[in-house]
């Protein structure tokens, strides 16, 4: 990772705190970190240079604000980082949250849309000359995005297909805030749609990318115990009885760390924990299932997406 830059989302917690200590463990150029600006963001700051003085890392850290509730918040965070980089080896779109409220954000979107995929697509979108810059500096350039078990139809969540309405303004308005305890409702399939939508962007992306030496991968991190479980509106605590068959954030971290640094990483990978059901486990490269490939899904995805953040042509 020496002489790389790599830029993360969701860093204060779980699997983005790893990937942003494994950056410093591996002497990363620049890590940029984006996080909505909070006591917990300047706490997580504060660990990661102390880090960097206790393994004598050459590593620049620098803390961006960036709401992903906010496209304003978004845009200025991507001014920031073009003002003083000209490259991206690694944009780790790893941000998320899960099952909350039917609210909208302030530009009236679904909050776990806007958090979980559109937001992300217009990183990727206004950063992308960055990592063509990269891979003419280095040979290539990653992009990843993190997904979830909750993609496929079979997790109570409603399942189906990508449905355009969920990437409408709508939010507030995309079925209330029912849910049940093996995973169903509302708020569940409003998770449902993003995690999808995350790996049917990456899927769009790594077709469009082929041949161009910029990578686009995709992780799911089984059933980690994260703070991700913790701050959802259902309370998954580690007193939860499906949290019994949680592994560790670490563990979890892995297939995401293998989509952002493993050389044996091509584009259009998929890696995921390798148990049954894949909740949890080594992490491997796993065959992309339906919904994720859908040229139907695809299509919703890039229009809808481009409708809220601007044309996006590779």
């Amino acid at each position: 990772m020496e002489g790389k830059t790599v830029v993360i989302t969701g860093t204060t917690t779980g699997t983005g705190s790893i990937v942003a200590r494994v950056c410093i463990e591996k002497n990363c150029k620049n890590l940029l970190v984006l996080n909505r600006e909070s006591d917990r963001s300047k706490k997580a700051e504060e660990d990661l240079k102390a880090l960097v003085k206790e393994k004598g890392a050459a590593t620049n850290v620098e803390a961006i604000s960036c709401d992903l509730q906010d496209f304003e918040s978004v845009r200025g965070a991507i001014k920031t980082i073009k003002d003083k980089y000209d490259s991206i080896d690694v944009l780790c779109n790893n941000a998320g949250v899960m099952a909350l409220a039917d609210t909208a954000t302030k530009d009236g979107y679904d909050v776990q849309m806007q958090t979980n995929h559109l937001s992300h697509f217009l990183l990727t979108k206004e950063l992308f000359p960055l990592l063509q810059k990269a891979k003419e500096l280095r040979g290539e350039a990653r992009i990843v995005h993190h997904s979830s078990g909750a993609r496929h139809a079979q997790f109570g969540t409603g399942g189906g297909a990508l449905k355009p309405e969920y990437f409408e303004k709508k939010g507030g308005d995309l079925g209330g805030d029912g849910s049940s305890m093996i995973f169903g409702g509302a708020r569940w399939q409003r998770y449902h749609q993003t995690k999808l939508a995350n790996s049917v962007f990456t899927h769009a992306l790594s077709t469009k990318l082929k041949d161009t030496g910029i990578k686009a991968a995709v992780a799911a991190p089984g059933l980690a115990a994260t703070n991700l479980q913790v701050t959802t509106g259902e309370g998954m605590g580690s007193s939860m009885w499906i949290m019994k068959f949680s592994q560790s954030a670490e563990d979890g971290a892995m297939p995401l760390l293998a989509c952002c640094f493993d050389p044996a990483t091509e584009n259009g990978d998929f890696w995921e924990p390798n148990s049954i059901g894949n909740v949890k486990g080594l992490a491997t490269k796993v065959k992309w299932d339906g919904l994720s490939t859908s040229e139907d899904s695809a299509k919703i995805l890039w229009e809808k997406s481009e409708e809220a953040c601007g044309k996006f042509d590779i």
